[in-house]
């Protein structure tokens, strides 16, 4: 198979879908990218450029999957691209630390509100991962409770979310004694993070919340009245801003809404699709991982290239507005795609804050929401449950991208009027 725009299928490249079923559980090595809507959703990708993607079949998408978050400038984004190949020029990865790691954790530091010490791994679930095991070795505490998904590694209580959206009463693979020491709470439910703390008085180290994106606005008036409450039971406040971090606001919900976090863990928009991850906080808690304390130690955490390209995104993101972009882009395409749901009677909605908004149906009617996206991918756009604009998103691909989606729409509610 050829890596180009116009690639045709070969007798080897058919069937992709069932080729990764039979070679690995889920279909991919990541649950969320397996194909569910065929024929018209791509089985592969086998190439970006800017805000669009190319499948196996030639066929091009303008996307707003954008590799589920991690793409905040663009495919192939210059400045990126070239940071990452000076410094392969140098070298990927040492037996001692490299200036990057250095330069890239000051940086950070100075640019995201409210953090004093960083470190780096590759993936946001390992980083919410230390980040409670910092906070079980600042407190002393063993109890955490947990707001949405945090990561495969983290849904360990009966009831968490084992991958975004999805609970089973009892995680498999976790031991009955672990699983007992993490309780799951609902996004914007204060009352049961407070009974929760109570049952469990002065054994609960933190609450780890990862904001609801549909209802992201209600963190205005929750994260102020959460801190208040962990305040008062000695609990730390860890923040998931895999997602909302560099999107959002650069400091993501942390900024947005002043939450004062004690540690926060920030990944998806901080290399436009290098491998990166980063757990970080306040000096004191953070010293907890210190040398003697609570060991978080990984040979990958201070890999060149994906450093390289954080700082080459920060340079950027500090250069050219890239929030204010996505904010302003996300307004005008999710309040033009809200206008299309309206004109065709279609019971969907887009909820949430412009960056990182969630499709959602506004009735019980069974499928409809595949049905349009299996319908946006027959006209060419690539969306998922929670959708993104990325920087290289310009006014001319989101007026292609509203025409298009017209047109989907119109099949949607021509379908549902012969159904």
């Amino acid at each position: 198979m050829t890596d180009s725009a116009t690639a045709t299928t070969t007798v080897d490249d058919t069937a992709w879908t069932q080729r990764f079923d039979t070679i690995m559980p889920f279909g991919s090595s990541t649950a969320s990218k397996r194909p569910r809507l065929l024929p018209e959703e791509p089985e592969v990708v086998v190439r970006g450029e800017g805000c669009r993607v190319w499948d196996d079949q030639g066929r091009e998408f303008i996307d707003y999957r954008n590799a589920l978050g991690p793409i905040t400038l663009g495919y192939r984004f210059p400045a990126v691209d070239e940071a990452i190949r000076a410094q392969l020029d140098r070298g990927i990865l040492f037996g001692h630390p490299s200036p990057l790691e250095c330069e890239v954790a000051e940086r950070f530091c100075q640019h995201v509100p409210g953090m004093e010490q960083a470190r780096f791994l590759k993936t946001g679930g390992e980083a919410i991962a230390a980040a409670i095991r910092i906070a079980r070795a600042y407190t002393g505490r063993d109890h955490v409770i947990q707001i949405g998904y945090n990561g495969w590694l983290n849904g360990l209580g009966a009831g968490a979310a084992a991958l975004p959206g999805q609970s089973a009463p009892a995680p498999a693979g976790v031991p009955a004694a672990l699983a007992a020491l993490h309780h799951p709470a609902r996004w914007n439910d204060l009352a049961q993070v407070a009974e929760l703390l109570e049952a469990h008085p002065g054994q609960v180290a933190a609450v780890v919340v990862a904001a609801d994106y549909a209802r992201m606005a209600e963190g205005a008036t929750f994260y102020p009245a959460l801190r208040a409450l962990l305040d008062q039971h000695g609990t730390l406040l860890v923040l998931d801003e895999i997602v909302t971090g560099f999107r959002i606001a650069l400091g993501g919900v942390n900024e947005h809404f002043d939450a004062r976090a004690d540690l926060a863990v920030y990944g998806k928009g901080m290399a436009n699709g290098m491998p990166i991850a980063v757990y970080a906080g306040r000096r004191e808690v953070m010293e907890a991982c210190g040398p003697g304390r609570a060991t978080i130690s990984t040979t990958f955490g201070g890999e060149t290239l994906s450093l390289a390209a954080a700082s080459a995104c920060l340079d950027t993101y500090l250069g050219s507005d890239v929030v204010g972009h996505l904010w302003r882009q996300g307004t005008t395409l999710w309040d033009q795609v809200r206008g299309l749901f309206e004109s065709y009677d279609l019971p969907l909605s887009v909820a949430g804050l412009a960056p990182c908004p969630a499709f959602v149906a506004t009735d019980d009617t069974p499928g409809l929401l595949d049905t349009f996206l299996r319908a946006a991918y027959r006209h060419g756009v690539s969306l998922y449950n929670v959708s993104y604009v990325n920087l290289s998103h310009a006014d001319a691909d989101v007026a292609e991208t509203v025409e298009r989606l017209g047109r989907a729409c119109a099949d949607v509610a021509d379908q549902a009027a012969t159904a």
